[in-house]
């Protein structure tokens, strides 16, 4: 009876000091600034709509790459954050959008393209305060190309 009740007693102080230990750790770390992800192209002949070519997942969020498929070819891509669409960013990109382009090796963003095709995508993701910015690049014929921004 003595030892159950030492061990329960001796389990109780270790989950309390658990408990402080956790509460003292704060919060989370920060996303980071300026990150790129890479997706690959959906595969040719498949059914005609909307189908998803990748998925980057952490504990910010969910990222998605997503091709528009017309006659069994891809005609445009697009990204989707946690499930919806990402909003078209409307006027100039923040300054720190296009510093962590530049800071990726992609092309300045500058007029998005009427649809966005090629054989590897790139999404480089830019946090401007509270602002999240997803930026597309395409892939074709070995140089890259901005398609379009989104904020989500």
């Amino acid at each position: 009876m003595r030892i159950t009740i030492s061990i329960g007693a001796g389990l109780g102080l270790a989950l309390a000091a658990f408990a402080v230990a956790a509460a003292a750790k704060g919060p989370g770390k920060a996303p980071p600034a300026c990150s790129a992800i890479n997706f690959h192209s959906l595969a040719a002949g498949m059914t005609d709509g909307d189908h998803e070519a990748g998925m980057y997942r952490s504990r910010y969020g969910r990222l998605e790459l997503h091709g528009e498929v017309k006659q069994g070819a891809a005609v445009d891509y697009y990204v989707s954050a946690d499930g919806k669409r990402a909003a078209a960013a409307s006027g100039n990109l923040p300054e720190a959008a296009v510093s962590c382009a530049a800071a990726k090796k992609m092309p300045k963003p500058e007029a998005p393209a009427s649809s966005c095709t090629g054989q590897r995508f790139r999404v480089v993701v830019a946090h401007a305060g509270e602002q999240r910015l997803a930026m597309l690049y395409g892939e074709d014929g070995g140089s890259w190309h901005f398609c379009s921004a989104g904020s989500f």
